[in-house]
Formats: C-alpha cells, structure tokens, sequence
C-alpha cells in the first residue's frame, strides 16, 4: 500500500488544512498537494470518480470547471462526505454531494459560466480509497461557451497557474490516448513551471478508445516522449456506461482485464490501472510531504514566535472588567502623550523613513515654506519704483521738490509691511495643519477603543482651533507693532547719508557669494524628448550664480551649466500619467533656457521637495513668476516715466526701503516661530499631560469610553485560536517519526519534446498516432522495421535519421523480450483477446 511509514502523515496535512483554512491561514502555508490537470474532456472526473468509487461530479456542462475543487479521500471504516463551507454535514447520498457542488459553484460564480479561484473543498471517507489530497482544477478550454467571456483560456491558464507554480504541488497531467501526446496542454503547462520534470506524472486515459492496431506501449514504457516519473495508464468509463449507471466497481473490474488481456499491455498490467495510480501517487505525496516537513516546521514556528506576545497580551482578558478599564484608560492617555511628545520633539524608536511628519515637519514650515512666502510678497523692481515715483509726487503735490521726502519712505515701508500678514497668518495655518495631523497619528493606537479615539481627538483638536485663534491674534500684533514705530535709527539702518553707497557694497557682496553652493540634490529633467531617451534623472548643484547638472552626485561629469541671469520659476500642473511634481525655470526675455527647450521643466517626488526648490532658488535670486494683468501692465507702462532727479530721489527711497525692510523680515523670520512654538506647540503638550485624562472623564460615561471595537474582538480570538493551532501543529508534527522507506527520485531523462519556457516544442522520433494510419486497409510494420523513406510521420518528420541534429543516428532494432515483466499465463487471471 505504498509508503506505510508516513501513511499517518497525509491525514495530519489534511487537518491542518482545514484548520488554518478555518482561520484564514491557508494562503501562508505551502501544504502538499496534487493538482489535476487536463483539457476539458480528458477523462480528469472520471480519474477523481475511480479514486472514489462513486459518482458526484456534475456532469454535461461543465459545471466543475468553474472552481477548483479540493478532494481529500481518507481511509474510513464508513462511507460519506463533508464540505468545508457545511461543516458538520455528513453527505452519505452522492446525488447530493452533485447537487451542492453546483448550488456552490453557482453561489460564487453565478449563472453565466464564469469562472473563480476560490476552491471548493470537500473531504471523502471511504473504505475504498487511499489517503489523498487532490486539487482538480478547470479543464483547458479553447472556445468560449455560453456567456462565458472571451479571454476564458487564458483566464483558466492564470489560475492553473497559481496552483501548480508552487514548488510543493505535484502535478498530474492528465492527457488522452487518442490525441496528441506532443501537443498536451496538460504536460506542456507542466514543463513551463516543471522543465527537471520533478513533479510531474503522466497519466494516459482513453486508452480503450484507441483505434484498431493502435497502441501506447511505448508512452506506457517511457521509451517514447519520456517523463521523469513516467506514466500510468488508465481505463474509464465511457459515456454509455455512465448514462446505464456502470457500477465503479465493475468499470475498476473492467479496467483489469483489458490490460491483462490486451497483447501490448499485460506485460506491464501490475503497474498499470486506477488502483496503481492511487498507490503512485500516495506514495509520492508522502514522500514529498517528508521532504517538505522541516520547512513546515519553521513557517509554522516563526508565525507562532511573531504571535506569542500579543496572546499573551490577550489570555486572561476580560473586556468588562471594571478596573481593567480604568487601567487601560490611564496607560492609554499616557502612551498618547508619549507619542505626542515624541513626534514633536523628535526620537530615536519608530522613526518614520518615509516622509517628514512632526516637529521635523514644522522645522520645516519655520525655516523653508515661511520664508519662502516671504520673498513671494515682495514687489517686483519696476512695480516697486514705480509705487516710489508716484509717493514722491503725490507727497510733493502742486510743488516741485528739492529734497528726497521721508512721508514717501515711511508710506512704501508701511505698504510692504502689512504684505507681511498673510505669509505669517499662512504659517500659523500650515503649524495648525500639521499638528493636527500629528494627533491622528497619535490616536492610531486607540484604534481598539473607537469612542475613546473619537473624544481624544475631538478634545485635543478643539483646544487646538481654541489656540489657533490666539495665535493669529498674537501675529498680527507682532505686525501691528512693527507698523506702529518707523525707527529709522536702528542700528543696521544705513540712513539718507549712506543709501547711495547701498549699490556698490551689494554688489560686492554679490561677488565675494558667486561661488558659494546653496543646495545640492537629484531632480528629474522632465521635458526631454523620447528620441532622446525620455526623463532622466541627474544630480543638480544650485550656486549664487549657475545652475548645473551632473551624471552621478561624485560630479565628475558635467551635463550643463545654466547662468542665473533673467530665470524665474514658476509652477507646471501635474500632468494625469505622472506621479511626480514639476515646476520649471524660465528666461525672462524668451530664450532658450536649455538647448532647444523655452523651459526647463523639474520634477520631484513630493510636493515638499518642490517648495524646498523653490527656496533654495529664491536664495540665489531666482524669484517665482508674478501674473500680472495686462491691462494695468499696459496702463502703468505708459504712465511711468522719471526725470533725472527723480530717478535719484526713487533710487534713494528704494534703497532705504531695501535696508529697513530688511530688519522687519529677519525681525518676523526670528519672532514667528517662538511665537508660535509658545502659543501653540507648548501649550498643546501642556494640555494633553496635564487636562486631557480631566476632559475625558467629565465627557461622559468612561465605561463606554473603553468598549472595544469588533475588529478588535474579532482580532482577539483570532490571534488566540491560530496560537493555539499553531502550538498543537507543532505539537503534533515534533511527534512525527520520518523513518519512512525512501523511494528514489527517477534519473533525469529527454524531455526537450515538450515545448518549454520560451522554447520551441520539436516532434517526437516516432507517436502512437504514427500507427493510426494503419487502419485504413494497411498492416502495421512489425517492430523495429525501418520507416518508410522521405514519409514524414502526423508529427513531423522522424527524427532518428543520420542528419537530424537533435537525436543522435541508431539503427532500429526490435527491443528484447522481457518475459520477467509478463504475469505467467494463469487460466484464473488470463482472459483470451
């Protein structure tokens, strides 16, 4: 009966799959098992219906094709058969085991034939079978049935595919005897996942059905299209049989006497049959099952390890426990502010490696994104001399003056700074944000305790809009006191004496910073042409004065060098294909800023880098597009002109103004986030230490505050009953003896005549089907005779000829008799042809 000492194994598997298929844990677990593959009418249910000895499979329309089906037969002393989905139902009626498989079927996959890799699973006991563990898969379909769709071959190949790929299946090629065996579907699927041909057996059917003079000794044999593992012949039902309701018995009874009577195959009839496929292929599921077992062991250790501290978290638990909740709500409000603090200030446990968030978040917003705005409020040149020119004038009225008036200086001063309010009201906005962000981060670990998630936030975020108001408040005081005093006596203040000097010294600063470098990173050039290889990435240094690209960050090869004279930046939409964010650099004056192309458009990975860009390159004086109207462009362009001393007078207020602007940006740039970090950020955290376990308590009733969710009981008892069986597959696996007999694994053979991955399929030297054209009136050639010359065979032509450059030349002999092979003639057993 095969490999008896691992015959206790294959029920073992059985459990366990069912029990981590209860538990959700199938798909993690590489059992052993054997899939059933074939063409639709190949004889796969009658093979399945045999191993049985019953009928239960639909039959006509294909109707278990549809679904995998998972059939366990295990050795009983009664008959009968359960599914996985009607736990605790015996079937002993096989018409009804029929009948549910095609209500589940339909249940899954409807009624327009369409197919679903969710299996059906169905164990059968029986006296009469051996233990085994099959998965019958949908039968290769070419054409379309019904309303099945039109891509359904290659929809059933994906799915075959999904079984048989895995290292620990055994395939079972089906294939019958009176097609083509070099065209199989079956074996030519198994060579693509299988090319050593380690886990496939063949299994030839139709055997009966085979025309007169015709044979399939030498597939039998292996000697002709050989498979590593060889073939097992098998006789089923025919469809006349089925329909007279043929007992399976006698079919099997049947099946015996036509290899024992049959001339080409009762030498080799003990190793032929249904019978013997069940022993082949038990022995061949032990066998592996033993090979596979050590790593069993270790998936199924590792998964226990990685479950041993949260069951032990959860034995013991009793969610109703009063003071249970009391407990779990103080660590809770404990472990959030924790977290809080953490993301704020920074740490050294759970560093996010994604993206910025938290405080580094907010560092951000202070020194980058706030400055950024900053230098966005500021006017353009002419826009500016022109505001001066008229101040002068107007100040001046009817009169003409002699001397440059300071109203006009403290009037453009006054203009420029309430610009300031929106970037600094933008900034409390973006600390808002990102705090309040940081708070549902936090709460994720409250996800268990729903209502207690709702309230902390609910709690926390209100104080936050509570603070939020403040703090604008308090900044555009800060601004309201920069407007209240003009104090041209500060320090840094270079005054009328000295603003005509202003030029010079900014030049020379200018060229004493040319070659300081301001940033350094990868950026993607975006708009280059496909012909020219598509978007490329390339590392860009930004300098005061140039803007240069390089291969590789070691810059040793330069792409390009763009001078920063007349660039502006401005922003690109985000195109619908694209993940990436674009901005691009433009000349003022409309020349080429690169090569061919008007722009230079860059892209970056997050939206963040781009703004970071953008203020690197404000630093080296390249400033983002202003749209203008053009209507006032035009009017203002027409009305703006200046006399020589004018021209003075504006260059002088431009100056001062630069100077003392100057101070109130550093001033704000300094004072905005110690403002804020003080109205908010501390206060905040001060808030959540120190009240938010009070606000929680007075909200309502705390008992409802820590029900759990039902994720989280469902997650609780899940985690606890896959501990469990875990611990006592093991249990049981430990005990497991792997003495067992080993059967060798077949030496390698040619089975290049099975197309391959990639690989083109060649003709057999010689097929059964090659004999078929012998029973049109002519006589077979005795064996071993030579071929008729320049005949190709239904397959090609033969190939054992001297020029053949696949098989090597070998004269054709008849092979020798093997009388030890042949059962002696015995008148009990031996049925006359």
């Amino acid at each position: 009966m095969g490999n008896r000492g691992m015959e206790d194994l294959i029920p073992l598997v059985n459990k366990l799959q069912d029990a981590f298929s209860f538990i959700g844990q199938a798909c993690n677990l590489d059992l052993p098992q054997i899939a059933v593959v074939g063409g639709q009418s190949a004889g796969k249910s009658s093979v399945l219906e045999n191993f049985v000895g019953r009928d239960f499979l639909p039959r006509g329309s294909g109707i278990v094709t549809r679904r995998p089906l998972v059939l366990q037969l295990i050795s009983a002393t009664a008959e009968w058969a359960e599914f996985l989905h009607c736990k605790g139902k015996k079937f002993t009626d096989f018409d009804e085991v029929r009948t549910e498989i095609e209500a589940e079927t339909d249940r899954v996959t409807g009624a327009n034939r369409g197919i679903s890799p969710v299996p059906i699973n169905l164990r059968v006991y029986s006296p009469h079978v051996l233990n085994l563990t099959l998965i019958d898969l949908p039968g290769i379909t070419k054409v379309p049935v019904g309303d099945q769709p039109a891509d359904i071959e290659q929809q059933i190949r994906e799915m075959i595919m999904q079984f048989i790929t895995r290292e620990s299946c055994l395939i079972l090629a089906v294939t019958p005897a009176n097609s083509d065996l070099a065209n199989s579907d079956a074996l030519k699927l198994a060579k693509d996942v299988d090319p050593q041909g380690l886990r496939t057996i063949g299994v030839i059917t139709k055997l009966d059905l085979m025309d007169e003079g015709t044979d399939a000794r030498e597939i039998l044999e292996n000697k002709l299209l050989p498979l590593r593992r060889g073939y097992i012949g098998v006789v089923n039902r025919s469809q006349k049989d089925i329909d007279g309701k043929k007992d399976i018995k006698a079919a099997l009874e049947a099946e015996r006497k036509f290899f024992l009577s049959h001339s080409s195959y009762r030498h080799m009839a003990e190793k032929m049959g249904t019978p013997r496929l069940q022993r082949v292929l038990n022995e061949q599921l032990t066998n592996h099952i033993r090979d596979t077992l050590p790593a069993f062991r270790s998936k199924l250790q590792s998964q226990l390890l990685d479950l041993d501290k949260e069951a032990e978290e959860y034995r013991g638990y009793r969610p109703d426990d009063p003071s249970r909740k009391t407990k779990q709500l103080l660590q809770m409000v404990q472990q959030f502010s924790v977290d809080f603090e953490k993301r704020i200030e920074g740490s050294g446990d759970q560093v996010d490696t994604v993206e910025l968030s938290g405080g580094a978040k907010i560092n951000r917003i202070f020194h980058e994104r706030f400055p950024f705005e900053l230098v966005k409020m500021e006017c353009d040149e002419k826009e500016m001399r022109r505001e001066i020119s008229y101040a002068i004038k107007n100040i001046h009225g009817i009169r003409t003056g002699l001397f440059t008036p300071d109203m006009a200086f403290e009037a453009i001063v006054k203009k420029q700074v309430i610009k300031l309010k929106g970037p600094c009201v933008k900034c409390v906005d973006m600390v808002i944000q990102e705090l309040i962000n940081t708070v549902r981060q936090c709460s994720d670990k409250l996800d268990c305790f729903p209502m207690l998630r709702e309230e902390t936030e609910r709690i926390v975020t209100t104080h936050i809009r509570d603070r939020e108001g403040r703090a604008k408040d308090q900044v555009l005081l800060l601004i309201d006191i920069q407007l209240s005093y003009i104090n041209t006596n500060h320090e840094d203040f270079i005054g009328f004496a000295n603003a005509q000097q202003r030029s010079s010294q900014t030049n020379k600063s200018q060229s004493s910073a040319v070659n300081q470098v301001i940033r350094k990173g990868w950026l993607t050039i975006n708009n280059i042409s496909i012909m020219k290889g598509g978007a490329k990435e390339y590392w860009f240094v930004l300098t005061a004065e140039s803007f240069s690209w390089f291969k590789d960050d070691e810059e040793k090869e330069k792409k390009y060098m763009l001078p920063l004279d007349n660039l502006k930046v401005r922003d690109v939409e985000k195109s619908f294909m694209s993940s990436k964010h674009i901005f691009c650099i433009f000349n003022t004056e409309s020349r080429n800023v690169y090569k061919d192309n008007r722009t230079l458009e860059l892209a970056c990975d997050a939206q963040d880098d781009v703004e970071s860009w953008k203020s690197s390159l404000l630093r080296a004086g390249v400033y983002p597009e202003k749209v203008m109207v053009e209507s006032e462009t035009t009017t203002a362009t027409e009305n703006f002109s200046m006399d020589p001393q004018l021209e003075r007078k504006v260059e002088t207020i431009r100056n001062l103004v630069d100077s003392y602007m100057a101070i109130v940006n550093k001033c704000i740039r300094d004072l905005m986030p110690k403002a804020i970090m003080h109205l908010m950020l501390n206060n905040v955290k001060d808030f959540i230490n120190a009240e938010l376990l009070a606000q929680l308590y007075s909200a309502g009733d705390q008992n409802a505050l820590m029900d759990e969710s039902q994720e989280q009981a469902r997650r609780r008892d899940e985690v606890l009953r896959t501990h469990q069986a875990l611990k006592e597959a093991l249990a049981i696996i430990g005990d497991i003896s792997t003495s067992t007999i080993t059967v060798p694994m077949p030496p390698p053979v040619d089975n290049s005549w099975v197309g391959g991955p990639g690989g083109a399929r060649r003709s057999p030297p010689s097929s059964p089907t090659a004999s078929r054209r012998m029973s049109s009136g002519q006589r077979p050639a005795p064996r071993g005779a030579p071929p008729p010359p320049n005949r190709p065979g239904p397959l090609g032509p033969f190939n054992n000829s001297a020029d053949s450059p696949q098989a090597p030349s070998r004269p054709n002999r008849a092979p020798p008799s093997i009388p030890s092979r042949r059962p002696p003639p015995s008148p009990t057993r031996q049925v006359p042809p």
